[in-house]
């Protein structure tokens, strides 16, 4: 591992918002984000990423190549709730286990956008069609979470209601699952920016490239604060469930590099395909298992994938993906 570039991307000043978030939290500071903002920040990052890789889409244009890391990203979004729900098994009931399954199967937007972040700082590279992938990895992952809890609770009265919180149906969950705002705005985003091209990035440089890393860092702040006020939780959460935080995206992170590896694809497609296998929703998988699965531990799953996982990968994570990624590269 890179100690150096562990370092360079700790003193980064996006990341060193998160942690001062996190200690506005620990030392009891009245510092918040409205909840108005933080929304107009998450709003921001999607929409910034989305027209992003639609411009290098539109200068790129589609390849069998992308076609194949597409289909990649689906195989992961499949395979890894998967396995995980086995292994959750071992210690959980059915729907927690499928739940917090769903949600590592996903991934975070914001990861991924501190990975291109990590990327620019070093002068590197990267297909903007990795955006469509990060798209069509949410979906996938809820639908398997769903179909595992389904299976194993065949016969059971009510076990995943037709009906469930909120009085949506299953409908409405798929619906959820495959239209939520964020893979709306991401995907618009992504094609606006490839049919607009050179002329659209002309009229939106100042907005989408001058200012992101700034609204990054405001973003990670309010991230810090979200995660510092979710720690206290992690201690009902037992040891099992700490430690499967931690392996989890190492152990995703190292099936994303060997299929990086045997696909031939470039060092920053590599490190934004294994930060998109080795991240966990927060947003996107909570929101629909709240109303899919009401049997379900919000309170497990979300200090889980915010306050470890998301943390753990922005702060030693992506340094030490991309140092591995260099290596076997090279």
């Amino acid at each position: 591992m890179n100690l150096q570039a562990v370092l360079n991307n700790f003193l980064s000043a996006p990341v060193l918002f998160f942690f001062l978030g996190l200690i506005a939290v620990w030392v009891k500071s009245d510092l918040e984000v409205p909840p108005a903002i933080a929304k107009f920040f998450s709003l921001y990052l999607l929409f910034d990423i989305g027209i992003k890789g639609g411009e290098e889409l539109y200068h790129s244009g589609f390849t069998p190549q992308i076609l194949m890391i597409m289909a990649a990203c689906i195989f992961m979004a499949i395979l890894v709730p998967l396995i995980a729900y086995r292994i959750l098994r071992y210690k959980l009931d059915v729907y927690n286990a499928g739940a917090i399954a769903a949600t590592y199967g996903s991934v975070s937007a914001v990861t991924f956008a501190t990975a291109q972040a990590f990327l620019s700082s070093q002068d590197i590279k990267a297909g903007g069609y990795m955006v469509a992938g990060m798209a069509i990895m949410e979906s996938p992952a809820i639908i398997v979470g769903l179909f595992m809890i389904r299976k194993s609770t065949a016969g059971e009265q009510n076990a995943l209601s037709e009906k469930p919180a909120h009085g949506s149906g299953m409908g409405e969950v798929l619906r959820e699952a495959f239209f939520n705002g964020s893979i709306v705005l991401l995907m618009g985003s992504v094609i606006i920016g490839y049919l607009a091209g050179d002329a659209g990035e002309k009229e939106l440089h100042g907005f989408v490239k001058d200012i992101f890393k700034g609204m990054l860092a405001l973003y990670l702040l309010d991230m810090g604060l979200v995660a510092g006020s979710r720690m206290s939780a992690l201690k009902n959460s037992g040891m099992f469930l700490i430690l499967f935080a931690i392996l989890t995206p190492l152990v995703n992170a190292t099936l994303g590099i060997g299929i990086s590896y045997i696909m031939g694809i470039s060092e920053g497609d590599a490190l934004l395909y294994t930060i998109l296998c080795a991240s966990a929703s927060y947003i996107a998988v909570p929101a629909a298992m709240r109303m899919a699965v009401p049997q379900a531990n919000m309170s497990l799953l979300l200090p889980m994938s915010l306050a470890v996982t998301f943390p753990f990968n922005i702060v030693i994570g992506i340094p030490t993906y991309y140092s591995v990624i260099n290596y076997l590269w090279n």
